[in-house]
């Protein structure tokens, strides 16, 4: 089993910063991808940036939120800065992984840390 657990959220006003942090441990024999995604109320899970192969950044963040991995640490990180209230949900870490030599990649999400952009 593979578990992935965020820190890093809060409540921030609008114009600040926050780093997210998320780590990967148990039965992981290589990381694929690792990521972010959010979840604002009343609406559904979207990419927020991905680091795999390439990096990818959803539309809404380009410019102000920048992904990084320690691959020897297997943790990914989130860096958002000039956070708008737009930007308030649910952040999930996301990574795809292989669990034993050959095997087959799967999807695992942590538990998801509040971000709140608020005056």
């Amino acid at each position: 089993q593979v578990q992935l657990v965020e820190s890093g959220g809060g409540l921030v006003q609008p114009g600040g910063f926050l780093r997210l942090s998320c780590a990967a441990s148990g039965s992981i024999f290589s990381i694929n991808t690792m990521g972010w995604y959010r979840q604002a109320p009343g609406k559904g899970r979207d990419m927020v940036a991905t680091s795999g192969g390439s990096t990818n950044y959803a539309d809404s963040v380009k410019g102000r939120f920048t992904i990084s991995r320690d691959s020897a640490k297997n943790m990914v990180y989130l860096q958002m800065n000039n956070l708008k209230p737009e930007d308030t949900a649910v952040y999930y870490c996301n990574a795809i992984v292989a669990t034993m030599r050959g095997g087959p990649l799967r999807n695992y999400w942590g538990q998801g840390t509040q971000v709140t952009v608020s005056s």
